[in-house]
């Protein structure tokens, strides 16, 4: 049984238990969706009709660690379960925390559900007896692939919705209604902190498999003006026809996206990030440098360009470590090199291993590759893209894919040398590495070698 067929096995466990006290559980939401869509979801909303708080803290107790959540209204967590009372939101101030929640086991299954975002999301279904609860009509939404809000008056009391909505249009697939996309367009969206405007793109970056989609309905619905000011530049940003027959920066940036999110699912989630960011952020230095020269558009070092911008970006939504690791540091150097692969491969007799090795230091290159394809690609027209894996080939015959040489020699075999800590010694160890890149040292004996030649001249 898989851990997903668990949770579900357990939370009929708890339906039965709140049915014994008089109540009734629902699961709700997006698994439910979800479901309907023949998609996996692990984490599991339960909803408990007509047992009181307390009486239900009690009865939970019994499937093992019990956690609340909230202060005025009650959510229990059981794992991956979710179990709370219906409950009913008020707005008394700005932000998502902005609401007054009260919990009520009374309230109807209709009643209820008038606080979800959308139809698509205010389906219930009876764990016992398989029976879906559905008083917003979001079946029929789901099998239209509509998005449609649920009550106008509750909707608009949230902004994070309109985010939301960004990533279920391109998930999903959905088309938006005239009304649903009036609404998303008149609420302001200056009171959401990074990290849940990041949440959201993140989902948005990952999750689909058309991620363009959830761009499209973001500039349509006024997200891209005012919260990704970066790529609203690129609109109407000219390219040469030549290579870029597909029209405009903003186009090519999303069919990059697009082709950049099918090949990454056999990356860590740090790494996806890098690519999605940089294939987003590749261009980005285009509109401060585009020019026509002789007749022809050009965009002259606009890799460089792209990088303080795409800083602009990542500090906006508060982007730095992921798992461990600098996403930020890998986007500019995504930015800032991504023409690398496709220029070296046209002069590659002339491009020595050290060329490789330095790069490493500034970029992953098989990241750097994979943006670089997803930019090849991106674009309409048949295009060579092979350069991209010549080069990621020679990064990996040389080891270096994903990170530049460790350095041979350490600072402490130069105080073996009777050397005293400071300034020379970093700079005998740079120059030493230097010829390491280079190729002419490959063990710690010829860089000590090296190291006393530089002292004795």
């Amino acid at each position: 049984m898989s851990p997903t067929d668990r949770e579900v096995e357990r939370a009929k466990a708890i339906a039965e238990a709140v049915r014994h006290a008089g109540g009734r559980a629902l699961i709700v939401g997006g698994w439910v969706r979800d479901r309907l869509l023949g998609l996996t979801s692990k984490d599991i909303d339960l909803e408990v009709y007509g047992v009181p708080a307390a009486l239900l803290h009690e009865l939970l107790g019994q499937f093992g660690r019990v956690e609340t959540i909230g202060e005025s209204f009650t959510v229990y967590k059981l794992g991956d379960i979710d179990v709370s009372l219906p409950r009913r939101e008020s707005k008394v101030g700005r932000g998502h925390r902005g609401f007054l929640v009260e919990g009520d086991p009374a309230m109807s299954v209709s009643e209820a559900s008038r606080r979800r975002d959308f139809t698509i999301n205010a389906i219930a279904w009876d764990p016992l007896t398989g029976e879906y609860l559905d008083p917003r009509g979001g079946r029929a939404d789901l099998d239209a692939r509509v998005l449609r809000v649920v009550d106008r008056a509750t909707f608009v009391d949230d902004s994070l919705r309109v985010l939301r909505a960004m990533q279920f249009v391109a998930r999903f697939e959905l088309t938006v209604t005239t009304e649903t996309m009036e609404i998303c367009r008149a609420i302001p969206l200056d009171d959401l902190p990074p990290e849940r405007i990041w949440a959201e793109f993140e989902k948005l970056l990952l999750l689909p498999a058309h991620p363009s989609l959830g761009f499209r309905f973001a500039l349509d619905a006024g997200v891209v003006a005012r919260l990704l000011p970066e790529m609203a530049a690129l609109i109407g940003c000219e390219q040469e026809p030549e290579w870029h027959p597909e029209g405009d920066v903003w186009i090519h940036t999303l069919m990059v996206i697009d082709r950049a999110r099918s090949h990454i699912d056999d990356l860590p989630r740090f790494a996806k990030i890098a690519v999605m960011l940089g294939a987003v952020c590749h261009d980005f230095g285009k509109p401060s440098t585009t020019a026509f020269f002789d007749g022809r558009i050009r965009s002259h070092n606009h890799e460089e360009a792209g990088v303080a911008p795409s800083r602009a970006l990542l500090d906006r939504l508060n982007v730095h470590s992921v798992d461990g690791v600098d996403v930020r540091a890998q986007v500019f150097g995504l930015t800032a090199h991504h023409l690398k692969p496709g220029s070296w491969h046209k002069v590659r007799d002339e491009v020595g291993d050290g060329a490789f090795r330095r790069l490493a230091q500034k970029v992953d290159l098989e990241l750097l590759a994979r943006v670089a394809a997803a930019d090849c690609l991106g674009r309409a027209g048949e295009f060579d893209c092979s350069a991209m894996a010549w080069f990621l080939e020679r990064a990996r015959a040389l080891g270096v894919e994903h990170e530049a040489p460790k350095p041979l020699l350490l600072g402490r075999h130069l105080l073996a040398l009777g050397l005293e800590p400071g300034p020379q010694i970093g700079a005998i160890l740079k120059q030493v590495y230097e010829r390491q890149l280079d190729g002419e040292i490959t063990t710690a004996e010829e860089g000590v070698a090296a190291a006393k030649e530089i002292l004795r001249s």
